[in-house]
């Protein structure tokens, strides 16, 4: 097989093209959790803390000079990551538990509904062997 048959194989593949679906779909998600942190959550909280906006709270660690920008310890960006982190986290870990718990009545549904004509043919076999096995 060449190397472009069996890439084609691999690309069209269930597993790959659900794994593009899935990282596309947490990339917009993140763009969306990102937004809500920034535009909806932290400026409410910027005002609850005296008017600050947290992307500009910074430690200047050296003045800027003619040559050099300053350097500086942002520590208000990484307070909005963190934010940012813990969102995406909970939404995340909301939607794993409701498909677990769907998944779940799934299971059920299907452990309730009788076994198809073949399952109750091969149990019956089953039991007849096991029946003649116990005899002899």
């Amino acid at each position: 097989m060449s190397l472009l048959n069996e890439f084609k194989a691999f690309a069209v593949r269930g597993n790959v093209v659900d794994m593009a679906v899935g990282i596309i779909m947490g990339a917009a998600f993140g763009k969306i959790v990102s937004s809500l942190v920034n535009d909806i959550i932290m400026p409410p909280i910027g005002v609850i803390v005296g008017g600050v906006s947290f992307n500009k709270l910074a430690i200047t660690l050296k003045e800027a000079t003619a040559d050099a920008a300053a350097v500086t310890l942002n520590y208000g960006l990484f307070i909005q990551t963190v934010v940012d982190f813990l969102i995406i986290s909970a939404a995340i870990f909301v939607a794993v538990k409701i498909i677990n718990r769907l998944q779940k009545q799934k299971q059920e549904v299907q452990a309730e509904a009788p076994p198809s004509a073949e399952v109750q043919l091969l149990t019956d076999i089953k039991n007849l062997l096991s029946e003649r096995n116990r005899q002899h």
